[in-house]
């Protein structure tokens, strides 16, 4: 049993040969090849064209003369300075307690006593009185 295998190549046609790319479209696929760990060759392949002629493209990026889109996933850096924060000045927290002095007797109340618990010292003082 013979096989025979026959081949026919199609001849591209001069406008097939050199397609005509879209600013846009450049720009994408440059941007794609421009992403960490994808090669050029890679991203070539993935769009059918030469891994020479995508990267004239990003030489033409990177003068300028071909703007890219922010790939969707940018990670951007900020500088950031450590200090190890100043300590803090100790502020001795001013008591203020009211007293009331009645002859030798002085009452002094709690920090924060209610007035109602002022009124009824008062009242009582001036009850024994």
């Amino acid at each position: 049993m013979d096989t025979t295998l026959e081949a026919l190549t199609a001849r591209r046609s001069r406008r097939e040969a050199h397609r005509q790319w879209p600013d846009d479209v450049k720009a994408q696929i440059v941007s794609e090849s421009l992403r960490p760990g994808v090669t050029v060759n890679e991203v070539a392949e993935r769009h059918g064209m030469k891994a020479n002629h995508l990267s004239s493209w990003r030489t033409l990026a990177r003068q300028g003369k071909l703007v890219v889109p922010e790939p969707e996933d940018a990670v951007e850096f900020a500088a950031m300075v450590v200090e190890m924060p100043a300590p803090k000045p100790s502020t001795a927290k001013a008591v203020s307690r009211a007293e009331i002095v009645v002859g030798p007797v002085t009452i002094r109340l709690e920090e924060g006593a209610s007035a109602a618990r002022i009124a009824a010292i008062a009242r009582a003082l001036a009850a024994a009185t």
